[in-house]
């Protein structure tokens, strides 16, 4: 199959760059023509307050990479999905804000009738929900062929939005794709650091407040706790909520983004990852952490429980419940415990997420009949 993936790639930083360009590569070893359509200008700075860019690649880049696109110019949207109808037979666009949805109806106009669309949700509507959203992604995907969603809650999105349309809607959850450190991995020092590690972007559904909460409740005295990432707004709310909890000698403040070549020292100087969402889809931070010998302690939420096993490789706790994360955190640090989840903790394989998720994308994106 030919197939234009259109979606953010290097110099654009994250797990969005990273699946594209990891996509395009799992693509084209299966013998599929790839093409990806990327950003020069993916978001207005006003929309995305953090660095947009990197200047190191964090993984193998895609050879066959465009980077025409801009927010700002819409005979550009109309002429990637031109091109794309002229040289595939399939285009997948990766949606992942409402804010993408005027460009990427520009690009669905270019491809008219000249080939199948599927749009590829890492979220069918924000954790964090503004007033046109549903309006604008039920615009989205009612016009395209078919919808790849990540989990069964967002797969059940996607089906109320296009009903009553021939969208087709399909399921696979989000494979690994890390990022390439520099350091060895599944490599973790014996002892007890009395660390904990709270990793990526802050936002109010990621749960740093119910950890503060928690950590105060719950943890023992040593222990400490960083929270390295993009503060989406800023830190001086959580900053201010650590001091009055009394744990501002505590809590470390590791703003703005991680580069790849530091992940390794950030993840092997911690017990323990800590992921306190309140909602969640997917996220490659339960694998970066086994990736590095790492438990994890996370809530219930989206698809986490699938990850993390409760009491083999770490320990699940209900969401936006500080009383229940501070029991699962001193549960941890019982005498013996993170040894024994660090025992248990295995690497992820890749490869049958993988399998999956492309067989489901090109049949989410074939012709039905």
């Amino acid at each position: 199959m030919r197939i234009t993936l259109v979606g953010p790639a290097y110099p654009y930083k994250g797990g969005g760059a990273r699946h594209t360009t990891e996509l395009a590569h799992r693509l084209a070893e299966r013998g599929h023509e790839v093409v990806i359509e990327s950003w020069r200008a993916q978001y207005p700075s006003l929309l995305y307050p953090g660095r947009q860019t990197i200047d190191v690649p964090e993984g193998e880049l895609f050879p066959r990479t465009r980077h025409d696109l801009a927010w700002y110019r819409p005979d550009g949207w109309w002429r990637a999905g031109w091109r794309a109808a002229r040289i595939s037979d399939l285009t997948v666009l990766a949606v992942f804000s409402p804010v993408q949805v005027p460009p990427y109806l520009g690009v669905l106009a270019g491809v008219g009738r000249g080939g199948r669309t599927v749009a590829l949700c890492h979220n069918v509507l924000p954790h964090e929900p503004g007033p046109a959203d549903t309006t604008l992604m039920r615009a989205l995907l009612r016009r395209v062929d078919g919808v790849l969603a990540h989990s069964p809650d967002q797969a059940h999105l996607a089906r109320g939005l296009v009903l009553g349309t021939d969208t087709r809607v399909g399921m696979a959850e989000m494979p690994p794709h890390l990022p390439e450190t520099n350091g060895p991995v599944s490599a973790h020092p014996e002892g007890v650091r009395h660390h904990l590690l709270f990793f990526g972007i802050v936002r109010p559904y990621k749960g740093v407040d119910v950890l503060l909460r928690a950590l105060a409740q719950g943890a023992p005295p040593r222990v400490r706790l960083t929270i390295a990432g993009e503060f989406w707004g800023g830190s001086a709310e959580l900053r201010s909520l650590a001091a009055d909890l009394g744990i501002a000698d505590r809590v470390e403040f590791r703003e703005g983004y991680v580069p790849a070549a530091e992940l390794s020292e950030l993840f092997t100087g911690a017990d323990a990852v800590v992921l306190p969402y309140r909602s969640a889809t997917a996220t490659q931070n339960v694998w970066l952490a086994h990736a590095h010998g790492v438990p994890v302690i996370a809530t219930r939420a989206g698809t986490l429980p699938g990850h993390v096993r409760d009491g083999v490789d770490g320990l699940l706790c209900a969401p936006d419940d500080a009383a229940d994360l501070a029991r699962a955190l001193t549960a941890f640090y019982a005498e013996g415990e993170p040894q024994r989840l660090r025992d248990g903790v295995c690497p992820v394989d890749p490869d049958p997420y993988w399998d999956d998720y492309i067989a489901t994308l090109t049949e989410t994106g074939r012709p039905t009949g």
